[in-house]
């Protein structure tokens, strides 16, 4: 990675960059990666808190890594602290962590509080046609995921053909979501236990 820069940010710009990623939080409907190229103008063109290389590098390292797409907006926020603090000093950690907690809580607080407050809304208004409308459209949509994540994991093995007792547990699984009320995470218990006595 390139030499760091030196920056002095002021509590005004840890501000601004906190307000960025909160306005950039609900344009991120393909995932945080499509807003990619405005962050780079934000970060390193306008502002220039992040060389070109340290932009890029946080996207492949993150994207690379196992985990959630979003993981490259904590290391922008790491470089950005790290610059901030200088080079060599003792505060790198702080400041790198604060990057992290800017960025982070900008770009998670907005999505998230929405999430909540629809939740919470179709929740009270579970009686409404509309609300009853749309989670019995979305069953199918689950249930056709469910079985692509059930072909996708099954012909990793090699032959799905011979690989019956996984196909009949996906089977099993999909119809128990459908039609029953046992939460999601019994039911990848269950199918963890039989992967573990080696029955799938």
């Amino acid at each position: 990675m390139a030499a760091p820069l030196t920056l002095h940010l002021q509590p005004l710009d840890w501000l601004n960059l906190f307000l960025y990623y909160l306005s950039l939080s609900l344009l991120a409907v393909g995932g945080a990666i499509a807003t990619a190229p405005d962050m780079h103008r934000f970060l390193v063109e306008r502002q220039g808190w992040l060389t070109e290389v340290q932009f890029n590098t946080s996207i492949v390292i993150a994207q690379s890594a196992p985990g959630p797409n979003v993981l490259f907006i904590a290391l922008l926020g790491w470089n950005v602290g790290l610059n901030a603090a200088g080079t060599g000093t003792h505060a790198a950690w702080a400041f790198g962590a604060l990057g992290v907690a800017v960025c982070m809580l900008g770009v998670l607080l907005p999505s998230s509080l929405l999430t909540w407050a629809a939740t919470r809304w179709a929740h009270r208004n579970r009686e409404r046609r509309s609300v009853r409308a749309f989670k019995q459209g979305m069953a199918p949509l689950v249930i056709g995921l469910l079985l692509a994540t059930a072909w996708v994991l099954g012909s990793a093995h090699g032959e799905p053909a011979q690989d019956w007792p996984l196909w009949l547990l996906s089977a099993a699984t999909t119809l128990l979501v459908w039609r029953t009320r046992i939460h999601l995470l019994w039911l990848l218990g269950a199918g963890a236990l039989l992967g573990a006595f080696g029955w799938v």
